[in-house]
């Protein structure tokens, strides 16, 4: 007689296995939004802490420069329009608007070459004076020929990067979560050079600071009790309207962004570039929809994150906040080119009262 194998063979039928696959990807499904949802706070944290370590070199800066707002702007351009031409004739030679060393030597921005900076025979012209000026709204004569550039975008100059890391790629200069820039700056974050440029790619800090808190507060100074936006003087026509105030004049510390996240970071649409720039290379501004969220640090050096809602909100409970009488008109910053028609607002960026007014309200308006 043989014997009966009494063990027997164990095996997962085709059904079971789908049944198996089906609970794994259920499981997935209901997991990966909180993966990403962790990842994404992650990000914004690490920028809330890049803009945390900003408020201190701001402070530094201004331990050093007599309590005064960073620029690199001479204070007197004012007395001849703020027209680099002018200045250079009539004035003096400010000093460069310089990068950084490499292995190639010094970067920057000159505008030598004429009339006071001829003697030293610098390279480039007056077209750089954009990166002087705190944001360009042309000329007193000419204030249309702006194109709101300016200082304001590039705490990456050795100017302020010294009180940072000292270079102009430095990590606590970009936000994770900013994918156009970080795609040129991250390259650089372990090289020695304090600047490194190959020819092509370049890309400014995610950060930016208040434009208006680095004029003189008259630049934006309500002209009425009952302002309804008209509130602009061209910095031209102010002898001292460039020069940047002392931070002692932020009224409301707790309500004046200083620093921002430039660009639209946080809920942000599909498609990563403005469409609306040509070039199709532009990444959406922080104002540029209805949901953003931009990272703000305030002058009292907290930081948190300010929806453009909450904005528009604190406008129609304060009346308007910023300017709409710059040469930027109705739209004011770039509004022309955002992704819906409910965001409007300019805060952060043409604030009324400059350093001395306030871009959101507190709990008592």
């Amino acid at each position: 007689m043989r014997a009966s194998n009494s063990r027997s063979r164990c095996a997962f039928t085709i059904v079971e296995l789908l049944v198996v696959v089906s609970i794994i990807t259920l499981l997935i499904a209901l997991l990966l939004p909180a993966v990403q949802k962790g990842r994404d706070k992650a990000l914004v944290t690490q920028s809330v802490a890049n803009l945390r370590n900003l408020a201190t070199s701001n402070e530094l800066y201004a331990s050093d420069w007599n309590d005064r707002q960073y620029t690199v702007c001479p204070d007197d351009v004012g007395t001849v329009g703020g027209g680099c031409e002018a200045y250079l004739a009539q004035v003096a030679c400010p000093p460069q608007q310089l990068i950084g060393w490499d292995s190639y030597g010094i970067w920057g921005y000159f505008i030598g070459s004429h009339g006071k900076c001829a003697q030293y025979d610098w390279p480039e012209a007056c077209y750089n004076w954009v990166v002087y000026l705190p944001f360009q709204f042309g000329t007193s004569t000419n204030p249309g020929g702006g194109n709101s550039f300016g200082s304001f975008r590039m705490p990456g100059v050795m100017s302020f990067n010294s009180y940072v890391g000292g270079r102009f790629y430095d990590p606590v200069l970009y936000a994770p979560k900013d994918e156009v820039p970080m795609s040129v700056a991250g390259k650089y974050f372990q090289s020695a050079a304090q600047f490194t440029f190959d020819g092509v790619n370049y890309a400014d800090s995610s950060y930016c600071w208040s434009p208006a808190a680095m004029f003189d507060p008259k630049v934006f100074k309500r002209l009425s009790a009952n302002d309804d936006g008209a509130a602009f003087t061209h910095p031209g026509a102010l002898p001292a309207g460039y020069r940047s105030p002392s931070v002692s004049r932020c009224k409301y510390p707790s309500l004046k962004t200083r620093m921002i996240e430039h660009s639209w970071l946080q809920n942000t649409p599909d498609q990563p570039t403005n469409p609306f720039f040509a070039g199709g290379k532009t990444p959406w501004f922080f104002n540029h929809g209805f949901n953003s969220s931009p990272a703000c640090m305030f002058f009292d050096g907290h930081v948190e994150l300010v929806g453009t809602q909450r904005a528009m909100q604190a406008e129609q409970r304060a009346g308007n906040l910023w300017s709409r009488n710059t040469p930027l008109g109705q739209n004011g910053y770039y509004g022309g080119q955002s992704f819906d028609f409910l965001v409007r607002t300019s805060f952060h960026i043409l604030t009324i009262d400059g350093i001395e007014g306030r871009d959101v309200l507190g709990a008592e308006g």
